[in-house]
């Protein structure tokens, strides 16, 4: 029997979820879903195995070929229509996206982070800034990171905000969130016991070791810190050794933007990594 659609044309309870999914971290996480729209990130939800529990669109409009595949291929619960205006108000977008999907969270559990060799991993503490966490996230995948670590109260992961701000690596990229200094430890203690020497990288205006002077090629996991006050003390007792990425003398900037420091770590580890001088 062929899956009936929900039909919404008023701002009635089932239209307040949709609103609320995408407005309201408590009730996201209580219903366990995420609101997402755009072909990238909807595509990229699908190929990296996300659960869906609807696609929304609005039968009023004319959609591509695209968006009739989606709609007959992707598995869902069951899918909504809803009105032009409806649609129209709930988008994001200049130009309403044709569709719009409801996703289910994952679970913050520390295997979704897979190692591919030598693990390269970052920590975030406390993000404060959606851009920035949605930059860092496109920047690990660009650069193959095996995962993130997202520690103390922060933006949510699950916004729409940082969702779009990744341009569609939010689903390439493992992402936990671990509040617990000691679940913390325990996890850095199995990265230790299945690896063998792990380093936690801290990064400070005031380490006397620059990034150029770190050895790379070993585990790693790179902490990086609240972009207001950098990494908690609580953290700090982790790193094994802290850093300094050097700036030019005399500049009147003090420190780099949170995403960028983050970017510039990543690719030197990267070029470590890949045995040439020059990263090629």
């Amino acid at each position: 029997m062929a899956q009936k659609n929900l039909r919404i044309r008023t701002k009635d309870a089932a239209y307040q979820k949709l609103e609320v999914l995408s407005t309201n971290r408590n009730k996201r996480y209580r219903y366990f879903e995420f609101l997402i729209e755009g072909v990238r990130n909807i595509n990229e939800a699908v190929k990296n195995g996300w659960e869906f529990s609807s696609l929304i669109f609005s039968p009023e409009a004319q959609l591509s070929d695209w968006a009739k595949n989606t709609l007959k291929t992707v598995k869902t619960d069951f899918n909504i229509e809803l009105s032009a205006p409806l649609m129209a108000e709930l988008s994001e977008k200049e130009d309403t996206s044709e569709l719009m999907a409801v996703v289910k969270m994952r679970p913050d559990d520390t295997n979704r982070i897979k190692v591919k060799n030598v693990p390269l991993i970052a920590l975030f503490d406390r993000p404060s800034n959606k851009g920035n966490l949605g930059t860092i996230l496109r920047t690990l995948d660009s650069l193959g990171a095996d995962g993130l670590i997202i520690t103390g109260h922060g933006v949510d992961p699950y916004d729409r905000e940082v969702v779009g701000a990744t341009m569609g690596s939010f689903f390439s990229v493992p992402f936990v969130r671990i509040p617990r200094h000691d679940d913390l430890e325990a996890y850095f203690n199995q990265l230790r016991e299945t690896y063998g020497d792990l380093q936690v990288i801290g990064t400070t205006a005031h380490a006397e070791k620059s990034l150029w002077q770190a050895e790379l090629t070993k585990p790693t996991v790179f902490m990086i810190g609240c972009e207001t006050d950098g990494l908690s003390e609580g953290l700090r007792k982790f790193c094994t050794d802290m850093i300094t990425i050097p700036m030019a003398e005399g500049c009147a900037a003090t420190s780099f933007n949170v995403a960028c420091a983050t970017t510039v770590m990543f690719y030197e580890a990267v070029r470590q990594r890949s045995g040439s001088p020059d990263g090629h």
